[in-house]
């Protein structure tokens, strides 16, 4: 499940644009400064001076991004993708010998061999639900004859079948988004042959001068609805009913599937063997695939070509993007996830983002093994907490740095929650933001963030977990290309002993159902919100080490 999402205003359902609060929002807030500029963002600006100043040198960076798909023609993208150098485009040979024919940007581990692809598909929990369901619905089942892995699926089956039991209340709110979608479009498609125009925001709309009542009524009505269930004003109609479209279908999916079983897609498209791990040469190299907004969303974030006059900056300045579509929408695969991994890992990243996550794994030893296999070789992985207000201290969330056969965490392994301001987000912490003292790392800007969006050259906001991950991931790219000796545990440990801690005077809520004051630091393992100048100064000064020793820094800044 992709981590981008807001919490409307009305009713506790995500969608994916944050409203605009009181005032006019910088574009890209989450870079500045908390002292200079008065927003909680990372301090970018003041990281490259600091880099002028000294006359350092970068050197590329491959950083794999694990997500729905880019978009390969973006203006502001183009420069900065990763090409596979052993690989000639386009001639149906496997070149390189990896067992990925023509993958030139990365691969899709989402698609056919006849170039389809998959687009939509169940949630974990459905099919988890009737994969065991003949096993043990109806029947006593005495756990004590049951071997380790047999206790494992039975356990997860329960868990699965308890979470299929939707209530009232959520069968409620889908009528209320169902009822107001279905209002949004019809005053839509009024508005879109009144004004001429295929694609508008509210602000567009708010200049719009209708001539005939029923263009008055919709003008009206599409603000009334939009405003009600908290979407920005910047955001577009068509992005807005393709999000509403998508939840509700979500949804209604979701509520059936305790007697209906999910459409096996993957049988259909992909066709491999899932459960044998060993088949693993199946997809495609079509990395922009049928939906991709997220992962277009994401690699601005992480990389966008910084001072060309055009779009939006990056946080790093020297990467190199590999694209690798394992997330469609709908819960990930284990084996993809892992299969992802081990393809970044193969093919040069030193770095991954994983802006994605769900509450079951049931092949998560793969997935543990890949990320140990990552930890071998140096690679750093930076993953979403996820947007259900949540404490992940209690709550699970996948892929998680909890290496379950073997006991132990990954120290390659970073959470990252989503933090706001005040001024745009009533709260430091994002009200949607998971949390937790021991399994959240760090907080990052995660609302209304300005980046690349596919389909001509646009760009555009989206709040999340998911957004929040690739700035921390720019700014390891940005610390492993300034600094190319430093190990991913030094890298890991400079982000998090470098945060910025908020004044206990800042505004700050629990996220959530039910938000109440409470102290910022109490809600991850380091208390703040990464900061890139304090994280380069302190790269400046870390010898490297060749061993997983954790290095121990002075304590974090906090402001003044």
């Amino acid at each position: 499940m992709k981590y981008c999402r807001i919490v409307l205003s009305l009713v506790a359902i995500p969608l994916f644009f944050a409203f605009s609060i009181a005032q006019e929002t910088p574009k890209g807030w989450y870079l500045l400064d908390p002292i200079q500029d008065q927003y909680l963002g990372i301090s970018l600006n003041k990281a490259y001076q600091f880099i002028k100043e000294h006359h350092k040198q970068s050197t590329p960076i491959i950083v794999a991004v694990l997500d729905s798909g880019v978009d390969t023609a973006h203006e502001d993208l183009k420069q900065i993708l990763w090409r596979n150098p052993k690989e000639i485009p386009g001639n149906g040979i496997d070149d390189d010998g990896n067992g990925y024919i023509d993958d030139v940007f990365g691969w899709n581990f989402l698609g056919g061999k006849d170039g389809r692809n998959i687009k939509k598909c169940s949630d974990e929990r459905s099919r988890i639900y009737h994969l065991f369901k003949a096993d043990f619905l109806g029947k006593t089942i005495d756990t004590t004859t049951l071997s380790t892995l047999e206790k494992y699926n039975y356990k997860t089956w329960q868990k699965a079948a308890a979470q299929l039991n939707f209530s009232q209340e959520e069968q409620t709110e889908l009528r209320y988004v169902e009822i107001t979608a279905n209002a949004i479009k019809k005053h839509d498609n009024i508005l879109r042959k009144e004004m001429g125009i295929e694609e508008y925001t509210m602000e567009t709309l708010e200049k719009f001068n209708p001539t005939n009542r029923s263009a008055q009524e919709a003008k009206l009505g599409y603000l009334k609805c939009m405003k009600m269930i908290g979407i920005d004003s910047e955001e577009k109609n068509t992005s807005t009913i393709e999000q509403l479209d998508e939840y509700v279908s979500g949804k209604k999916t979701a509520f059936a599937s305790k007697e209906v079983p999910p459409i096996d897609y993957r049988a259909d498209i992909v066709k491999d063997n899932y459960l044998d791990f060993t088949d693993r040469f199946y997809g495609n190299n079509d990395v922009m695939g049928p939906a991709s907004m997220h992962g277009t969303h994401v690699t601005g974030l992480i990389g966008a070509k910084r001072n060309n006059g055009i779009g939006i900056d990056g946080v790093a300045d020297n990467v190199q993007v590999m694209t690798v579509r394992v997330v469609p929408d709908g819960d990930e695969y284990d084996k993809d996830v892992a299969l992802g991994i081990r393809y970044a890992v193969d093919n040069g990243a030193k770095i991954i983002n994983m802006s994605f996550g769900k509450s079951f794994s049931p092949q998560k030893a793969w997935v543990d093994s890949a990320i140990k296999y990552a930890a071998s070789k140096d690679v750093l992985i930076l993953h979403a907490a996820g947007n259900d207000g949540a404490d992940n201290d209690v709550k699970e969330n996948y892929p998680s740095p909890l290496y379950t056969q073997w006991n132990y965490k990954a120290e390659n392994f970073i959470n990252i929650g989503a933090s706001g301001d005040p001024k745009i987000s009533k709260s430091v912490a994002a009200d949607f933001s998971n949390y937790g003292k021991i399994n959240v790392d760090v907080f990052a800007p995660g609302v209304k963030i300005y980046s690349t969006l596919p389909g001509g050259n646009q760009y555009g906001n989206l709040s999340g977990t998911s957004m929040s991950t690739p700035i921390v991931t720019g700014l390891a790219a940005l610390i492993r290309s300034y600094y190319p000796a430093l190990s991913a545990v030094q890298v890991k440990n400079i982000i998090e002993t470098s945060v910025w801690i908020p004044d206990t005077t800042a505004v700050n809520f629990k996220p959530g159902q039910n938000p109440e004051p409470i102290a910022f630091s109490s809600l991850s393992k380091t208390g703040g919100i990464v900061n890139a100048y304090y994280a380069i100064s302190a790269a400046d000064l870390t010898k490297p080490i060749n061993t997983k020793e954790a290095v121990k820094f002075a304590p974090a800044k906090k402001s003044k």
